[in-house]
């Protein structure tokens, strides 16, 4: 008895989830369909939904189309590894509209996740006629109305959810254009930033280097593992110690495999922080007081000398990725090379 009680009631919960979902897309978007009956266009049944065009408009009444065709830039990684400072540059291009976090894109993802995994649940979903194309164009339409109107419109629009990169590959399937960029950062930096900076992430004991190393690692595996399955032509890695060693080199690379011109001002983003087009930035986002600061060299080595000795003598077997990456996991400091001169200081 307790047991269908419990089946009851996840099925009580999945049948709620699909409901709010639905009123979401049907009642507060512009996804309501239109109707025409077999006077306009015939069918089998006599009738037909269609889709009205999506679109959203600026402050000049310029209207920018938006569907799951378009170049769609995802920013993925394990948080404090330079995801902010990534979309902050990109945010700083005219032509490039990123935003803050929304943290509801990777949730719906997962929720999507948790139902296809269970196989009791995905027949109850196929037996309601909710099937996988129904399901995606749902999902889909979803993270589309929050990507594009939870900022300015632009002519490329972009989403930082780190953790989105998890489900990369079905990311790919409901945006076959869109593409990922993959921040990596050594393992050791982020993890000391999580930890100092009180980061809170699920999962991740903040009492504990050698437990979020773990985390961390498993992390970076699945996101690793995502973009190698996505492949080089709609995932690009890019390297956080590089990234802010070598800006002009590492951003004109990035803006050449996203197919968006180059332009200076992505070189100078604290320049556009908070005006109007340039880098909105949240109150509530833990790396909003570091990204108005300049590209710069502050937060590459501060974590030397804060793990504790026996994490770092242990650090090879506890966090493998270190060395897949290209870390060298006994260098204490490491050597990530040297940066522009331009850059040095600041």
């Amino acid at each position: 008895m307790r047991l269908q009680y419990r089946n009851k009631k996840a099925t009580l919960w999945l049948m709620l989830a699909i409901v709010v979902l639905t009123m979401f897309l049907f009642k507060f978007t512009e996804f309501a369909p239109t109707c025409f009956f077999k006077n306009d266009i015939t069918s089998a049944d006599g009738s037909m939904m269609v889709r009205e065009e999506k679109y959203v408009m600026d402050e000049e009444q310029k209207t920018y189309s938006y569907g799951r065709e378009m170049p769609l830039i995802f920013i993925g990684g394990v948080p404090r590894s330079g995801t902010t400072l990534m979309r902050a540059m990109l945010d700083a291009h005219p032509d490039v509209r990123c935003g803050q976090e929304t943290r509801v894109i990777p949730r719906i993802l997962q929720l999507r996740s948790h139902w296809m995994k269970s196989e009791k649940e995905s027949m109850r979903l196929l037996e309601a006629g909710i099937t996988k194309e129904v399901m995606n164009g749902a999902i889909a339409q979803f993270c589309l109305e929050i990507i594009a109107k939870h900022g300015e419109p632009a002519p490329r629009l972009c989403n930082k959810d780190p953790l989105t990169l998890k489900m990369g590959s079905y990311v790919i399937e409901l945006f076959p254009n869109a593409k990922f960029l993959f921040m990596v950062r050594d393992g050791r930096a982020t993890v000391h930033s999580i930890i100092s900076r009180h980061v809170t992430i699920t999962g991740f004991d903040l009492t504990s280097y050698r437990q979020c190393m773990r985390k961390w690692n498993f992390a970076i595996e699945v996101m690793h593992n995502q973009c190698k399955e996505i492949g080089k032509e709609r995932c690009m890695m890019v390297y956080y110690e590089q990234l802010v060693l070598h800006p002009e080199e590492w951003m004109r690379k990035i803006l050449k495999f996203l197919d968006v011109p180059w332009n200076d001002a992505v070189l100078h983003h604290e320049e556009f922080i908070n005006k109007p087009n340039g880098v909105p930035l949240s109150k509530v986002e833990r790396s909003s007081d570091q990204v108005i600061k300049p590209v710069n060299l502050e937060a590459l080595s501060k974590w030397v000398g804060n793990i504790p000795e026996n994490v770092v003598r242990d650090m090879a077997d506890i966090a493998p990725m270190l060395s897949v990456l290209g870390y060298d996991p006994y260098a204490n400091p490491p050597d990530y090379g040297k940066g522009q001169p331009a850059t040095m200081g600041k």
